[in-house]
């Protein structure tokens, strides 16, 4: 039987608290990236590393209708 992967829960965490280090929203908290952007990088394809991770999760999130998950994260981070 294969194995599950266990979800990355320090995702959600980097999410509401690491901002974009390069491009037009560099210094812009991740969780706050327009939708438009996130599609750019959908299309062209994510980064190969962990903040593609990242920002695919968000992705996903922000197109799922899911942002209420990051509230409560935002508040516990803090």
């Amino acid at each position: 039987m294969e194995e599950v992967p266990m979800p990355d829960g320090k995702l959600l965490v980097d999410i509401v608290t690491m901002q974009m280090p390069f491009g037009k929203y560099k210094g812009t908290i991740i969780k706050n990236l327009p939708v438009s952007y996130l599609e750019w990088f959908q299309r062209k394809g994510f980064p190969k590393s962990r903040l593609g991770k990242i920002l695919e999760t968000l992705y996903e999130i922000k197109i799922n209708g899911l942002e209420d998950l990051l509230s409560g994260i935002s508040a516990g981070a803090r």
